[in-house]
């Protein structure tokens, strides 16, 4: 027979049969159906279910939910209802159930623990928060307790125990001695799970220190010290300091060995249980000597490799996040020379309810069919209850569309008015959840949601889609019409989308017009209208052709546009992929870009892009500039381009006061347009002979206004400049001298500041010479306090500085200035806002603290300084930190102090230190500093950062040690951030632009190489280390893994290369199978005459041209793949053009041989006259009959005469 369970499985499994559900209606976000939609309410935000709060702020319990109409909120407290309005201290903010428990007129944060529990009613039902337990964090003292010393013999072992108190949440433990350093823990010396302190053997050096267990509160970021424990150690023979040594740390003394013991746990096995998904940590700490060490198994099975990590060294086994596989039995074994011990820990798992299938919101019509799961498992196997607006669904009302059957609720034929939120419990003794879901009955009309009368342009024969979202309860059915006429469109080159939406496969002329949707249900009708118009599409009907152009002629693209009449379009051109920039020389026209008077510099591929509003099109084409000599044969333009000819003729007119005309005659281009032309100017008051650049004027002008400065006796010269270079400068003008003039200038730079605390300097920049505009220049400075209406002080200087004396510290003044000169006075500065000086500040900043820390920022608080204590500028508040030590054991760290400044005039300032190290020890002071000086610092306060994701490896090796292997090394990373857990290594095989599959391995923290096998010998890999930390994975360290030098790309070909060269560049071309934009290719150029390389990588495809090549040269060319550097072309030979072509041969030509000729007889006849000259000189007196005196260096002989030479 069959029992209640299996008459409700055949019971439900029947209504399954003979039963239709319908879709739940999805609501959409839009805001007209949000706004007019009735719902039940929904929780939205609360508290965690173990609520722990601190005892120093105000207690803050939230309860957040959504509703319409908006939501009503009440609480339950213990099980019973919790009247706010009867406890001052207790208010909740407006439209919202969060509760605010303020203690400022008094109260104990533990008179309202309890379980808290908030309910969220509208119209329509009512929704449950979690039961939420509220607890005060408590930091208990330590027990009073006076320690004896602990007296030990040499090798026995030993145990401090902590026994910190009973915290909430429990505190953190760690062991130091009387200075504050933290107590060496080691293979022999660790701290256990219970925080007491394990010794395996003591040796003589363990008497030193004192040991003190301390622990840390996070809430109250205290720590508490429980009184040391003083350590002998009594040891048969006489210690000497200096006999110790790591290897043998009884310095050579007999000290008995010992077979390992546990301390702990105690006996040969005990047990431990687990909940699903937390952490799992099981510890042996043995006891002997030598010192054993620790190894784990897990009896039947491995231990489970990628969550499993070993801790304090070896004596620790964790299991992150922790299934119903990892139960079973672990056997710790402890060993040393003299014998082993095992101990067994028998692990349960056991798990708290969690989720298979969460029930969800149901949004039915009437008359509908829906259901509500509800199904959760754990160990123990959860019991479900149901309950509807917060009461047990079997003490409700009896409801004939309702069927609860276990774990599922069905509705069948729903109604206006059944409308609740019921809720699911599914509950064991490790734990519960809890899950609220709506039914709301909704009955809407059908309601468009887009805009009304929309516009679509398509172009021809293009797919388009016409849009129609629309909203109805129950879900309406919705056509398409045409021009209001004929069935509706679905089928052939329509189709209709469930959401709407009407494609139009291929759009023609026919198709144009006015598109209706109607929506419709049993409680209404309504439609909306869509404009199609189909337009025809924009093309570039004559394109721009590849060209060249002799430099200094005119090159034009054509680009000819058709589009539809009632498009507007718009032509732009692009050089080299850049937006092209006109500038006065380049001319655009609707059909056309001309470029006058080419130069190398033009030289690239031009793209025409034309747009409409819907479309767009674009066409290409090259520019290449040619030399002269490439098409013209003449010598004259075989010549290679030269700097201009300097200017001639410079002459002045049309003087005025401040201004006069220049003209010029320009030089010959030599071959190259002149591009611009630069005047110069030299004055010979200030600075004479230097010239200086007045301006520049386009390369088509040569007769200009020049700008000028009075008082200056002015001279020009001209330089005209061209593609190659500057010409030399004209000769100079004549002198043009301006009249003088008052300054028109302000000094700049007026400030006041004070070098001392009882003085102001006030300071300007100078006038600069041109800006002098006469003789006798002089400053007026004025000065007064601010608003206190005095007189105005002042002094005439022709320096830049003057200090005011005797002045209070740090007030503002007033400050102007004036330049003046021969010719009158310029024009006033306004009034800048100056400061006498500054003193040091005589207050700190106090109640420097910090508030939450995490890995890398910490919240500083601190109170702020009395504004007139600064003395001076308030610039900031500087904190001095410093990293005290690293919290990763023996990692030694930077004790640098930093800096950092906050700005803040707020009554209770604050602000954020970051770019902290994670898991450091960090001290801090506080100063407020003026513009000079810093004040006293506040207190010193310590704090510790969280644990953090840790820096990349410190560095990440690949090498390839065979055909078939990859070999990976790595070390640890400079910055761990926190105790390493492991790596985590990630690869894909790459090949190309294409990857595979992404691939996972994990390693313990010891781990630094790994090795890889190939499955063939021609994969590649991208290689992703990460160092991980309990917080997560950290830095990624990438390489690729290399190419073996004889590595071949299966099938992969370059052949038929082609080389059309010219004088100075080549055209190249060649065929490869690699596929479109998967490779890019190197052109490899060697010069045969010295076999220097030229490298050029290309992305495009062939043909490419090549510039920058030697004429008349012979090069040697292969072009190869630049990822399979093993796939090349054959390298074929070829030879540049020279330079000038089809030059005359004038060594024949009879003018050039009678030139020569004449110059040799030119150089015959002067060689003869010197011969002659020089036989005639010899010696000879140089004084005849005037008694001249002699020069030191003159060589006289004795017959009065010098020797002559000639040099």
């Amino acid at each position: 027979m069959l029992g209640q369970g299996g008459h409700a499985a055949l019971a439900l499994m029947s209504l399954l049969l003979l039963w239709r559900e319908a879709t739940p209606i999805e609501v959409p976000q839009d805001p007209k159906i949000q706004q007019d939609l009735k719902q039940p309410p929904t929780i939205v935000k609360q508290s965690v279910k173990d609520y722990i709060v601190d005892p120093r702020d105000n207690i803050i319990i939230e309860c957040e939910a959504k509703g319409n109409p908006v939501p009503t909120f009440s609480w339950r407290r213990n099980g019973k209802f919790f009247n706010i309005g009867k406890d001052p201290r207790v208010t909740m903010r407006k439209r919202s159930g969060t509760l605010e428990i303020g203690f400022r007129s008094g109260g104990r944060p533990e008179d309202y623990e309890g379980e808290y529990q908030c309910f969220a009613s509208n119209d329509f039902g009512v929704a449950l928060s979690n039961r939420i337990l509220l607890r005060v964090s408590k930091a208990p003292l330590w027990p009073k307790e006076v320690l004896e010393p602990m007296v030990v013999t040499e090798g026995s072992p030993l145990v401090l125990p902590c026994n910190p108190p009973p915290g909430l949440p429990p505190p953190l433990t760690f062991w130091m001695n009387s200075a504050m350093n933290s107590i060496p823990q080691d293979k022999r010396v660790s701290m256990g799970l219970n925080g007491n302190l394990f010794f395996s053997n003591v040796i003589a050096q363990d008497a030193n220190t004192d040991y003190s267990c301390n622990a840390r509160f996070f809430f109250t970021h205290t720590i508490q010290q429980k009184n040391p424990f003083t350590l002998k150690v009594q040891t048969k023979e006489p210690y000497n300091d200096t006999s110790y040594n790591a290897t043998d740390p009884y310095g050579g003394r007999r000290v008995a060995e010992s077979t390992p013991t546990f301390l702990s746990p105690a006996g040969s096995e005990s047990s431990k249980m687990v909940l699903r998904d937390e952490q799992l940590l099981l510890e042996c700490i043995a006891a002997g000597l030598p010192t054993p060490t620790i190894k784990w198994f897990k009896k039947g099975g491995d231990l489970p490799g990628q969550k499993v990590k070993f801790e304090n060294f070896n004596k620790t086994l964790k299991i992150i996040s922790v299934s119903e596989e990892d139960a079973g039995e672990y056997v710790c074994m402890a060993n040393n020379q003299l014998g082993s011990i095992r101990h067994s820990i028998f692990v349960q798992v056991k798990a708290a309810p969690y989720w298979l299938d969460k029930p969800t919101d149901l949004v039915l019509a009437p008359d509908e069919n829906g259901r509500l799961v509800c199904r959760a498992n754990g160990n123990p196997k959860p019991n479900i209850q149901w309950l509807i607006n917060g009461q047990p669904i079997d003490s409700s009302p009896p409801n004939p569309s309702r069927q609860v059957l276990v774990d599922t609720i069905i509705f069948r034929s729903v109604q206006m008015g059944s409308s609740a939120v019921y809720q699911c419990n599914a509950s064991n003794q490790h734990g519960y959840l809890l899950a609220n879901a709506f039914v709301s009955v909704l009955d809407m009309p059908p309601r468009m949601l887009g805009p009304k009368n929309q516009l679509i342009k398509v172009i021809e024969n293009n797919r388009t889609f016409l849009d129609c979202p629309f909203f109805g309860s129950p879900l309406p059915e919705l056509r398409w019409f045409k021009n209001g006429q004929g069935s509706g469109l679905d089928g052939g080159q329509y189709r209709v989308y469930i959401n709407g939406t009407l494609e139009i496969k291929k759009a023609r002329a026919e198709d144009e017009g006015t598109y209706t949707c109607v929506a419709n249900s049993i409680l209404g009708t309504t439609e909306n209208q869509v404009r199609l118009e189909v337009k025809e599409p924009t093309r570039i009907v004559r394109a721009p052709e590849h060209q060249s152009a002799i430099r200094g002629s005119m090159a034009r693209f054509d680009c000819k546009v058709t589009s539809d009449p009632s498009l507007p379009t718009t032509v732009a051109w692009a050089k080299d992929d850049k937006p092209l920039y006109l500038g006065w020389r380049l001319r655009k026209d609707e059909e056309s870009l001309t470029i006058p008077n080419v130069n190398e510099g033009d030289e690239g591929t031009y793209t025409c892009t034309v747009k409409s509003e819907i479309d767009q099109d674009s066409a290409s084409a090259r520019l290449t500039v040619l030399e002269e000599a490439s098409l013209n044969p003449s010598v004259s333009s075989a010549l290679p381009p030269d700097r201009p000819d300097p200017p001639t003729d410079l002459d002045m007119s049309d003087a005025a006061a401040r201004s006069v005309r220049l003209t010029w005659i320009p030089g010959n281009d030599h071959r190259s347009p002149i591009t611009e032309f630069l005047v110069q100017f030299e004055e010979d008051r200030w600075e004479p002979g230097r010239w200086q650049d007045l301006s520049t004027y386009p390369g088509d002008l040569n007769s200009v206004i020049l700008q000028l400065a009075p008082y200056v006796n002015y001279q020009f010269r001209v330089i005209a400049i061209n593609s190659v270079g500057q010409s030399k400068p004209s000769s100079p003008s004549q002198r043009y001298r301006t009249n003088g003039a008052a300054p028109d200038a302000i000094p700049k730079g007026l400030r006041g500041w004070g070098s001392k605390k009882d003085n102001m300097e006030i300071t300007w920049e100078p006038l600069l010479d041109l800006e002098r505009n006469g003789p006798n220049l002089h400053y007026n400075v004025w000065w007064r306090r601010k608003d206190l209406g005095e007189e105005w002080s002042n002094v005439t200087t022709v320096g830049s500085k003057h200090i005011v004396h005797n002045t209070e510290t740090y007030v503002p003044y007033e400050i102007r200035i004036q330049a003046r000169n021969e010719y009158g006075l310029g024009p006033e500065s306004n009034v800048v806002i100056g400061y006498s000086g500054e003193d040091k500040p005589t207050d700190a900043p106090t109640d420097l603290r910090v508030s939450r820390v995490n890995s890398t920022k910490a919240n500083i608080h601190w109170k702020p300084v009395d504004p007139n204590t600064i003395q001076g500028e308030f610039k900031e508040y500087r904190l001095y930190y410093w990293r005290e030590s690293s919290l990763v054991p023996s990692l030694v760290v930077s004790k640098e102090k930093k800096t950092k400044g906050f700005y803040s005039t707020m009554a209770q300032p604050s602000g954020i230190l970051s770019d902290l190290v994670p898991y450091s020890k960090y001290k801090m002071f506080m100063v407020v500093a003026n513009s000079r000086f810093e004040g006293p610092p506040s207190n010193t306060v310590e704090f510790t950062t969280m644990e953090g994701v840790p820096d990349a490896p410190r560095f990440f090796r690949i090498n390839r040690r065979s055909f078939d292997t990859i070999y990976l090394e790595w070390d640890r990373p400079l910055e761990p951030n926190g105790i390493l857990i492991g790596y985590q290594l990630k690869y894909q095989t790459v090949n190309g632009s294409r990857v595979g599959q992404p691939q996972l391995e994990t390693f313990l923290p010891n781990a630094t190489d790994f090795s890889l096998r190939l499955p063939d010998r021609s994969t590649r890999y991208k290689f992703y280390l990460s160092a991980l930390t309990q917080v997560g994975a950290g830095e990624v360290y990438a390489e690729e893994s290399p190419h073996f030098a004889n590595e071949v790309a299966l099938g992969r070909k370059i052949w038929n290369l082609t080389v059309e060269p010219n004088s100075n560049y080549a055209n190249v071309s060649w065929r490869h199978n690699f596929p479109a934009g998967s490779s890019e290719f190197v052109l490899e150029f060697t010069l045969d005459s010295d076999k220097t390389v030229k490298v050029v990588p290309v992305k495009q495809q062939p043909p490419i041209t090549v510039a920058d090549l030697i004429a008349g040269a012979k090069y040697h060319l292969r072009v190869y793949s630049h990822e399979l550097n093993s796939v090349s072309s054959i390298s074929i030979p070829f030879k540049t053009k020279a330079a000038y072509i089809d030059q005359v041969d004038i060594a024949t030509q009879g003018w050039f041989i009678g030139l020569m000729c004449a110059i040799a007889l030119i150089i015959l006849i002067l060689l003869i006259v010197c011969f002659i000259k020089r036989s005639r000189g010899g010696k000879y007196p140089v004084r005849d009959k005037k008694d001249l005196p002699l020069d030191p260096v003159d060589q006289k002989d004795q017959d009065g005469s010098f020797d002559y030479q000639s040099n």
